[in-house]
């Protein structure tokens, strides 16, 4: 089983620690990190913004990563939301069976 890390953020705490529960109860993810508040810097639709954001790491599975993408874009404030998937190549290995049993639906 292929654990994942995936990263996103949302546009301010509320949503970032409702939509974090959200995965959780959906068993879409074990466990949601809500991060402090960050600045992000990038260019959308030809224009330099900056924005207060709220970042959350998500760990899941390979297995559950593409219901997962599908509840993240349907919940999303986003039009287009960073979600981004990193695999987990090594880690403690009960904690990665305790990511998969808690992602089993």
């Amino acid at each position: 089983m292929q654990t994942l890390v995936v990263l996103t953020t949302l546009p301010d705490q509320a949503a970032a620690v409702q939509l974090a529960r959200k995965l959780v109860e959906a068993r879409l993810a074990a466990c949601v990190n809500v991060l402090a508040s960050c600045t992000s810097v990038y260019r959308w639709q030809g224009a330099i913004e900056q924005a207060q954001e709220v970042p959350l790491v998500i760990k899941t599975t390979a297995e559950r990563y593409t219901a997962m993408e599908t509840f993240v874009r349907e919940q999303h404030p986003y039009e287009l939301p960073e979600l981004i998937a990193l695999p987990v190549t090594q880690g403690l290995p009960a904690y990665l069976d305790w990511v998969g049993a808690e992602t089993r639906p």
